[in-house]
């Protein structure tokens, strides 16, 4: 799936990141436990958390995921949009649930970690 296409199956909105619209992005991830994140070994997904804070752009950072989804219509901070555009990642805001948001995107093609 493009990062366009898993904005628009989430009703989300792009919050940084729109020169990275056209990415491919194969497999996505659930946790707002970042501990369980730094474990995945695998860069390139999406990253689906309900965490609003700089922690989990930062873990995402450290694990080499570059795609963010927030959920749950969390509020996003300036800090966290500086370090997403130092970093050259994305970050979509939805107003869906984590279970909601995973749910549709598994629907329209996007595959689990494990």
């Amino acid at each position: 799936m493009t990062i366009e296409e898993i904005i628009r199956v989430t009703q989300g909105t792009l919050v940084c990141g729109k020169a990275h619209l056209p990415d491919e992005v194969d497999r996505a991830f659930c946790s707002d436990l970042m501990s369980d994140v730094l474990t995945l070994g695998c860069s390139d997904i999406l990253l689906i958390t309900g965490l609003a804070n700089v922690q989990a752009i930062r873990t995402a950072e450290m694990a080499d995921i570059r795609y963010i989804l927030m959920v749950r219509d969390k509020e996003v901070t300036e800090e966290m949009i500086r370090l997403v555009k130092e970093n050259d990642m994305v970050l979509i805001k939805t107003s869906f649930s984590m279970f909601k948001s995973a749910g549709i995107l598994y629907e329209s093609g996007l595959k689990p970690v494990y």
